[in-house]
């Protein structure tokens, strides 16, 4: 009996990435969602190496937060062969309690890069500002004017 091993799809490495964002705002374990050796890279955070050094990571960060979510409805994914790249937004409030919201405020705009096989997360890298609540703004000269508008989606 020979067996077969066919490739993910793009729907497949799509329902990964998503089921990811799902958990991660539900409280589920998205630690298993990982190969045991993936690689993850946050802003100001580094390179994290393998499952554990990943649940270090993001309880590090999760420190940033009182609540963040996704939103999961607006969610754009570009698929090429094994990596996933998805663009979206976030809301939520600070650990010191200023609110954001995607789209609205400085903060809460992302993409990250996903690289998925076997029905794992290989790699996770998270571009964003991790400035959520929009503190950082002495060192950038157009806030010295009110800032600029934040369009809508």
């Amino acid at each position: 009996m020979a067996f077969v091993v066919e490739p993910m799809t793009d729907e497949q490495r799509k329902s990964v990435a998503f089921e990811f964002f799902r958990r991660f705002d539900r409280g589920g374990d998205v630690l298993e969602l990982f190969d045991e050796h993936a690689d993850a890279w946050f802003p100001k955070w580094g390179v994290a190496h393998g499952r554990q050094a990943i649940g270090r990571m993001f309880d590090d960060v999760a420190q940033l937060f009182d609540s963040i979510s996704h939103n999961l409805e607006w969610l754009k994914f570009y698929v090429a062969g094994d990596v996933v790249v998805v663009e979206g937004t976030t809301q939520g409030v600070t650990a010191k309690g200023i609110e954001w919201r995607g789209g609205f405020t400085h903060g809460g705009r992302w993409a990250d890069v996903m690289e998925i096989r076997d029905f794992k997360i290989q790699r996770l890298f998270i571009y964003l500002d991790p400035d959520f609540g929009g503190e950082d703004t002495s060192r950038y000269p157009w806030h010295t004017d009110g800032g600029h508008p934040t369009p809508a989606l």
